[in-house]
C-alpha cells in the first residue's frame, strides 16, 4: 500500500525554516508510514510511494526539495533514482537508506552526489535531524540571495555590503562619484580600497577614461618618480627609451595611488606640484605636460597623525583630504559575511554549487578576520582548492585553528588544540586496531567497543575510508 500525504505548511513566524517537498520511497510499509509522519509532524510535505519506478515518475513530473529512499526496492534501485534526480536537478538533496551497508557502497553513494547515507535499523528523528539541516541550509541559501539581490539594488557597482556602516559608505560614494573632487579612502589593509576607487571611477564622467592604479608600497624610492612622471631615454640607467608614467596612462581617467602614507617626503612635494599645476615633468626632461585626471588615493594610516609628526606635508594632505571615505573592518560589518562570502563562492567555485553548514557560517561570522575583506577571499579560495570532490567547504579549511592576531603572547609555531590531540590519538588507535585485525572492521569495532555503523562515521569523518 502506498501512502501520499501532503501537510498544510508550518506555521510562519521570524526564523521560521520553509517546509521543505520530501519525497519518502520505501518498500517497508512501517517506515513509509512512522517516518512519514514524523517529517510531516515537523512541517514538512512528505509524499511517500513503496517502488523505484513510481518515484522516478514522480521525480521527473514534481520538483522535490529532498529525496530519502532506500536502495534495495521494486523497481529501479535508490542509486539509479539518485542518479537521476541530481541528473534533473542538481539543488534535490538524497538521503540514501539500507539494510546492507558497506563502507564501499555509503562512499559511493556520497560520491555520486548523496547528501547522507543511513544504515537501517535507525531512529526516525535522526533523518528529520538531516532533513532540517537541509532545510537550514536552503534558508540560509534563499536568504543569502535575496542579500545579494539587495546589494545588487542597493550596492555600488562592486561594492558588497548591507550593513549600516557599508550603506553609508555607498551612499558616499554614489554622491561624490559625479564630481570630480579628490578622495582619500582610509582604512586597514584588506577592507577594499581598491574596489571602492574603481567603483568611483565606474560611476564617474571619466568611466570611459581609464582606471591606473599604482601602489606607493611596491616601488622603492629611486622608481616611484619615474613611474608616477615617465622618464626621457637615457636619464638614467636602463632608461632605453621614452616611458610614459602612470600621470599621462590616466589622462582622461582616474589615478589611484595607493599606501600614499609610504610615499617619500620629496616626492610628496613634486606630486603636491603636479596636482596644483595639473602638468608634469618626465625624468630628464624640461618639457611640461598637461595631464587631465582625477586623483583617489588610499592610506592605511592616520594622514593627520603622520603630519603632526613631520612624516606627511601638510599642504599635501589638504590637496588630498577633499573627501574622505573610511572604510569599516571585517568585524565591524560583520553582517556582511555571508552576502562577501556568496561572493567569492561565485568567483571562485567554478560555478560548482560549494556550500557551508549553518553552524560553520555562524563561525564564520564570529570569527575576528584580522586580514579583513581580503583575508576571507583568501580563506574561500584555500577551501574550494582544498574540497576536492566535496561539496561543503570544511571549517578548518576557512578559520585558522588557533587564532595568533588575538592579544596576549606570540607563539613561534601553532600549539595544537585539545581536540586536535584527541582526535589525533584516536585516529592513531583506530590504525593500530585495525592492523591487528587485519583490516577486519567489524572485529575492529568490536575490539574498539563501538559499532560498526560508529567506526564507518568515524573512518568517514578522518578521511581513513582506504585504511
Amino acid at each position: 500500500m502506498n501512502k501520499s500525504s501532503t501537510t498544510p505548511a508550518a506555521r510562519s513566524a521570524p526564523g521560521t525554516v520553509v517546509p521543505l517537498e520530501v519525497l519518502l520511497v520505501d518498500d517497508e510499509e512501517t517506515i513509509r508510514v512512522t517516518l512519514g509522519d514524523d517529517l510531516a509532524a515537523a512541517g514538512h510535505r512528505v509524499t511517500s510511494v513503496g517502488d523505484g519506478n513510481e518515484a522516478l515518475k514522480l521525480v521527473e513530473a514534481r520538483v522535490f526539495d529532498v529525496i530519502v529512499s532506500d536502495i534495495r526496492m521494486p523497481g529501479i534501485e535508490g542509486t539509479e533514482l539518485l542518479a537521476r534526480a541530481k541528473q534533473l536537478r542538481q539543488a534535490t538533496e538524497v538521503i540514501l537508506m539500507t539494510g546492507f551497508g558497506t563502507i564501499e557502497s555509503a562512499v559511493a553513494a556520497l560520491r555520486a552526489g548523496a547528501y547522507h547515507y543511513v544504515v537501517k535499523p535507525f531512529l526516525n528523528e535522526d533523518i528529520v535531524a538531516h532533513v532540517a539541516r537541509i532545510a537550514q541550509m536552503r534558508a540560509l541559501a534563499d536568504d543569502n540571495a535575496r542579500l545579494r539581490e539587495r546589494a545588487e539594488r542597493e550596492g555600488f557597482g562592486s561594492v558588497i555590503g548591507r550593513s549600516r556602516v557599508m550603506q553609508e559608505v555607498i551612499c558616499t560614494v554614489r554622491t561624490v562619484a559625479r564630481s570630480d573632487a579628490s578622495v582619500l579612502i582610509e582604512g586597514e589593509s584588506g577592507t577594499g580600497k581598491e574596489v571602492i576607487a574603481r567603483a568611483i571611477h565606474d560611476a564617474s564622467g571619466r568611466a570611459a577614461g581609464p582606471f591606473v592604479p599604482l601602489s606607493c608600497a611596491s616601488l622603492p624610492e629611486s622608481l616611484i618618480e619615474a613611474e608616477l612622471f615617465g622618464h626621457e631615454a637615457g636619464s638614467f640607467t636602463d632608461a632605453r627609451k621614452q616611458r610614459r608614467g602612470r600621470f599621462e596612462l590616466a589622462q582622461g581617467g582616474s589615478l589611484f595611488l595607493d599606501d600614499i602614507d609610504d610615499m617619500k617626503i620629496e616626492v610628496q612635494v613634486k606630486l603636491l606640484r603636479a596636482i596644483e599645476t595639473r602638468k608634469i615633468e618626465r625624468v630628464g626632461s624640461e618639457r611640461l605636460v598637461d595631464v587631465d585626471i582625477r586623483l583617489i588615493c588610499a592610506t592605511k594610516k592616520e594622514l593627520r597623525q603622520m603630519v603632526e609628526a613631520g612624516e606627511f606635508r601638510q599642504d599635501l594632505f589638504f590637496r588630498l583630504n577633499v573627501v574622505t571615505l573610511k572604510l569599516p573592518r571585517l568585524q565591524d560589518r560583520s553582517e556582511d559575511v555571508p552576502l562577501l562570502f556568496e561572493h567569492f563562492l561565485r568567483a571562485h567555485g567554478g560555478g560548482r554549487p560549494y556550500e557551508v553548514k549553518p553552524e560553520v557560517m555562524e563561525e564564520l561570522i564570529r570569527y575576528p578576520w584580522p586580514g579583513n575583506v581580503r583575508e576571507l577571499r583568501h580563506a574561500v579560495e584555500r577551501a574550494i582548492a582544498l574540497a576536492g570532490e566535496g561539496r561543503f567547504l570544511k571549517r578548518e579549511h576557512l578559520i585558522p585553528p588557533a587564532d595568533e592576531f588575538r592579544s596576549g603572547a606570540r607563539l613561534s609555531s601553532r600549539v595544537p588544540t585539545l581536540k586536535e590531540m584527541v582526535e589525533d590519538a584516536e585516529k592513531e588507535h583506530i590504525k593500530q586496531v585495525l592492523k591487528l585485525t587485519r583490516g577486519h572492521r567489524a572485529q575492529a569495532a568490536k575490539t574498539l567497543g563501538i559499532s560498526r555503523k560508529n567506526l564507518w562515521e568515524k573512518l568517514r569523518d578522518y578521511g581513513m575510508e582506504d585504511v
